[in-house]
C-alpha cells in the first residue's frame, strides 16, 4: 500500500512540474520561434531550398513516426499532419523534379523516413506493391459494395490481424538496390511489451522476431518508372533480437512461382511498379500507383545485406 501511495505521489508531482514547465513564458517563446520558421510551418511557402525541403520532410517523418502515427483504422487524429506531409512532398517534387537517369543513381542502401500510405509502412515491399497492383489494375472489380477499394480492405484486414493488441511491431524499413535487383527489408518484433495491466511488473513473454526480405528483379524505364517482379522472400536475424531458431533463416519462399499458380492471378507474374520522382546522393522520393509516397535517405547507421549469401541461398 505504501508503495502504491508513493507511486501516486510521484505521478502527481510529475504532472504538476510538467504543467508548470509548459506554462513557463520562456518555453512559450521558444515554441513560438519554432512555429514561425518556414522549415517547420505547414503553410506553403513561396520558395524553399532543396535542403530546407529535406529538413521539413525529415521533421514530419519524425513527428509521424515515419507515417505510422496516422492510422485511419484507429481514427482521424494526426490527419492534419499527414495532409501537411503529403502537401510538402508534392511541393518538393513539383519544384525540384529529378528522376534517375540509370540504375546506378539508385544503387546502395536506403532507409524509409516517411510514408503517406495508410495501413502499414511495410507496404514499400514489392510483395505488397504487387498485391496492391493486382487489386487496383488487374482485378475485374476494384471496389467493394460500400465503395471501399479492395486493396485498401486487404491492407486494413492484414493490419488488424498482425498488429492487434500490439503483438507485432514494425521497426526499420529499408531497401538495397543493385544494377538489376531490389531487396526490400522490414524488421518485425513479436511481443515487444507483454504484461498484466496495472498489476504487472515484468514481461510475461520473450520478444522475438527478425528481418523479412523480399527480393525482386528491377528495371528502370523512361521518366523514372521502376518495374519490378517479385522473386522470393526470406529472412535474416536482427542484431540483439531473438529469432525462432537458426532453421528459419534458411527458408526461401519462391513467391514469384507460387503467385502465378494462384487461380485469381491467371498466370500473371507478381509485378509492380513505382515512380521515382526525385533522387540524389542521399535522398529519394517514390510514388506508388495510388499516388502515395515513400521518402528514403541513406542510413546514418548502415546495416548492409550479404548479397552473395542471398543470391546463393
Amino acid at each position: 500500500m505504501r508503495a502504491l501511495i508513493f507511486l501516486l505521489f510521484l505521478s502527481l508531482t510529475h504532472d504538476i512540474v510538467t504543467a508548470w514547465t509548459y506554462s513557463s513564458p520562456v518555453v512559450s517563446k521558444k515554441s513560438s520561434a519554432l512555429s514561425a520558421t518556414s522549415w517547420f510551418s505547414a503553410v506553403e511557402t513561396p520558395t524553399l531550398s532543396v535542403e530546407a525541403h529535406k529538413v521539413r520532410l525529415l521533421q514530419l517523418g519524425a513527428s509521424l513516426d515515419r507515417g505510422q502515427a496516422y492510422n485511419p483504422t484507429s481514427g482521424d487524429y494526426y490527419a492534419d499532419r499527414m495532409e501537411a506531409a503529403t502537401a510538402a512532398i508534392r511541393d518538393f517534387v513539383q519544384q525540384y523534379p529529378k528522376p534517375p537517369q540509370s540504375m546506378e543513381d539508385l544503387q546502395g542502401e536506403w532507409e524509409l523516413v516517411l510514408s503517406t500510405v495508410p495501413h502499414g509502412i511495410f507496404r514499400s515491399s514489392p510483395f505488397f506493391l504487387a498485391i496492391q497492383e493486382a487489386y487496383e489494375v488487374y482485378a475485374e472489380e476494384k471496389k467493394m459494395g460500400n465503395g471501399m477499394g479492395k486493396a485498401d480492405l486487404f491492407f486494413k484486414l492484414h493490419e488488424l490481424q498482425t498488429c492487434s493488441w500490439g503483438v507485432s511491431k514494425v521497426g526499420r524499413v529499408a531497401q538495397t538496390i543493385t544494377e538489376d535487383y531490389l531487396y526490400s527489408e522490414f524488421d518485425t518484433s513479436i511481443f515487444s511489451l507483454t504484461v498484466i495491466p496495472i498489476l504487472g511488473w515484468f514481461k510475461l513473454l520473450p520478444t522475438f522476431g527478425g528481418c523479412v526480405i523480399t527480393a525482386a528483379t528491377a528495371k528502370l524505364e523512361d521518366k523514372g518508372t521502376l518495374q519490378m517482379k517479385v522473386d522470393y522472400t526470406t529472412s535474416r536475424p536482427v542484431p540483439g533480437l531473438s529469432g525462432l531458431g537458426e532453421w528459419i533463416w534458411s527458408i526461401k519462399v519462391p513467391v514469384g512461382a507460387i503467385w502465378k499458380l494462384l487461380p485469381w492471378n491467371k498466370g500473371r507474374d507478381a509485378v509492380c511498379k513505382v515512380f521515382i520522382r526525385y533522387v540524389d546522393d542521399d535522398f529519394r522520393i517514390v510514388e506508388d500507383v495510388s499516388g502515395d509516397y515513400f521518402v528514403y535517405t541513406r542510413p546514418v547507421v548502415p546495416r548492409p545485406l550479404d548479397l552473395s549469401l542471398l543470391q546463393t541461398q
